[in-house]
């Protein structure tokens, strides 16, 4: 991770974000709405933590009846409902707009406990890193896959990368796994020691304990609360490891459609840190959306599929987000901005794996 200040540029002569600012918050006056969540984003977590959270209970309930064909799909199913609260619930939660009440925003965004992450890394990796420096190598860390696999035509190049198309998928499983054992250990290292915080910065002693107490209590209810209750260790950690394969190939494939695509570019600061576009513009051409017309996908994704929105409006809970797009289209289209956009869930997938191949390929020699 570079240290370096990057400036974005402010010559916006058209006034882009001015505009298109004025004319969302006009849409939420004129509506008499807030833009934080309402009873369907309340209703919607309920239903997210019983995905989660049922499943599991009947696991340890008939833990001693219950075949293995049964209890497999149900622990895909708390995977897919841990990527559901991540969505729906935490994300929100953690970007304030969850709730209009400060209270509710923290009490919710807490869920990342039982996600097996910290909040504070998690604020200062997608708030502070990836909402500011979408795309740039080196700033942005939801595109620093390690030297396995390559997401940037920046990064530097390795003969393994032409097998990523293969393996990258199955790696993306092991995302929350690394939360859980060793990310959130060397996350706090490093942004303690650059000051780095959401907010106010933290006591790192402070930081610390919430980490170790939060590990243990995530530790306690999916691995030792089972295994005392007399299931057999090494099926705990099986199971264990399927909910998290579940939940990071879920979380995983999600970002990927939004950042990491043939449509999206990966711009660089010149020689004196400085990007081409502002802010915003910056955030247009670095960033997608997939299957506008499905309810599910935007049901289930916690409308991530309008990820263009949410980086322009990460302050709004996703539930808006399908409103505002058709002002945030209009006006990009007026201004002669992209609007990066899949029609469909596969067809975005298609275009993932496609991107995977391009970038596995070794880059000509100029």
């Amino acid at each position: 991770m570079k240290t370096e200040t990057i400036k974005f540029s402010k010559n916006d002569p058209n006034k882009f974000f001015r505009t298109l600012n004025k004319r969302v918050n006009a849409y939420f006056k004129n509506n008499k709405i807030k833009k934080t969540g309402n009873w369907k984003l309340y209703r919607k977590a309920m239903i997210v933590f019983g995905i989660m959270f049922i499943p599991f209970i009947a696991i340890l309930v008939f833990r001693n009846i219950l075949p293995v064909w049964v209890v497999i799909p149900l622990l895909i199913i708390i995977g897919l409902g841990k990527a559901l609260v991540g969505m729906n619930v935490m994300h929100d939660a953690n970007h304030e707009s969850f709730s209009s009440r400060k209270w509710v925003n923290k009490l919710f965004g807490a869920s990342m406990y039982i996600l097996s992450g910290n909040d504070y890394n998690w604020k200062v990796q997608h708030n502070v890193l990836h909402h500011t420096y979408t795309n740039i190598k080196g700033y942005d860390e939801d595109i620093d896959a390690g030297r396995i696999i390559r997401f940037s035509k920046h990064s530097k190049w390795l003969k393994i990368h032409k097998y990523q198309k293969y393996y990258a998928f199955f790696l993306y499983g092991l995302m929350t796994l690394n939360w859980a054992i060793t990310t959130d250990f060397k996350q706090s290292y490093l942004y303690l020691k650059r000051r780095l915080s959401y907010g106010k910065f933290p006591n790192p002693a402070t930081q610390w304990t919430k980490l170790i107490i939060g590990k243990i209590v995530y530790y306690s209810l999916w691995v030792f609360l089972p295994i005392m209750l007399g299931i057999v260790w090494w099926h705990v950690l099986v199971g264990f490891v399927i909910v998290h394969f579940a939940a990071g190939l879920t979380l995983s494939v999600i970002f990927s459609l939004a950042h990491v695509m043939p449509n999206t570019e990966m711009p660089e600061p010149n020689e004196n840190g400085c990007m081409k576009n502002t802010w915003a513009i910056h955030q247009l051409y670095t960033t997608s959306n997939f299957s506008p017309k499905s309810k599910f996908v935007e049901f289930f994704t916690g409308g991530l599929n309008y990820q263009v929105e949410h980086h322009l409006f990460s302050h709004i809970s996703h539930v808006h987000y399908k409103k505002i797009s058709e002002i945030v289209r209009k006006t990009a289209a007026e201004f002669e901005l992209p609007y990066n956009e899949y029609k469909t869930f596969w067809k975005a997938v298609k275009e993932h794996y496609n991107q995977l191949r391009v970038l596995g390929k070794k880059p000509a020699i100029v």
